[in-house]
């Protein structure tokens, strides 16, 4: 019988998966980082990703379907976080923010006019897997907050450097995902600690943030091909 890691050598293995597949080490994230991008490209970015920041809750309002009580009680932070407890607040906003001071016409934004097959086909594959796979392989899907607070602290740090044209307003949602990233791992590193009893399911796991790290990836292929 094969031994089940202990928590502690579980989230070792994620961040292995994390360190070979997480984007960080995408070319085009790569260039973000190093002032290498132009306006065009950047505005690319921002517009196209801001489909996938949409489509986040959405996720996590159909992993909310299927989880126990207890279970969404802790996971619809996620969805406030984004949608914001008000009008004009959350997480979305700030990406519009971030699409205003890029110079994305923010109905171009809300419209989703400049969006890329690429990037609707890998956002909604990621959607789909919260829909068809069990409710604890979506969780764990989502721990690939736990590089996204590093990632974040190096873009702000880019944009200050590199991209002073855009405004610190406009950097708002990198400065909180820099704080909930953390938040966020930490509670889905506990109900999975809660959840996952066997080395199958360990595995699956591991299964599930490297598929999310391909999603990523395949997000910021479609971007840099069109805008290279």
């Amino acid at each position: 019988m094969v031994a089940v890691w202990t928590q502690d050598q579980l989230s070792l293995e994620i961040e292995k998966v994390l360190e070979a597949n997480y984007h960080h080490k995408h070319p085009f994230n790569i260039k973000m980082h190093e002032g290498q991008l132009s306006p065009t490209q950047l505005q690319g970015w921002v517009a196209n990703r801001f489909y996938y920041q949409q489509m986040i809750p959405v996720k996590d309002c159909i992993l909310m379907s299927k989880m126990p009580a207890h279970y969404r009680r802790m996971w619809i932070a996620r969805v406030i976080y984004h949608d914001g407890p008000e009008p004009d607040q959350g997480g979305l906003e700030a990406w519009l923010a971030l699409g205003d001071a890029v110079g994305v016409e923010r109905h171009k934004m809300l419209s989703n006019t400049m969006l890329l097959p690429g990037v609707k086909f890998a956002t909604d594959a990621y959607v789909d897997f919260a829909r068809d796979k069990p409710w604890i392989e979506g969780v764990a899907s989502s721990l690939t907050e736990m590089f996204a607070h590093r990632i974040m602290k190096i873009r702000t740090i880019a944009f200050e450097q590199h991209y002073p044209w855009v405004s610190s307003e406009g950097l708002a949602y990198f400065r909180s995902r820099n704080r909930q990233a953390n938040i966020e791992s930490d509670n889905a590193l506990e109900i999975l600690s809660e959840v996952v009893t066997t080395r199958e399911q360990q595995v699956k796991v591991l299964d599930a943030v490297r598929f999310k790290c391909q999603v990523l990836w395949a997000l910021l292929d479609a971007v840099e091909k069109e805008y290279a």
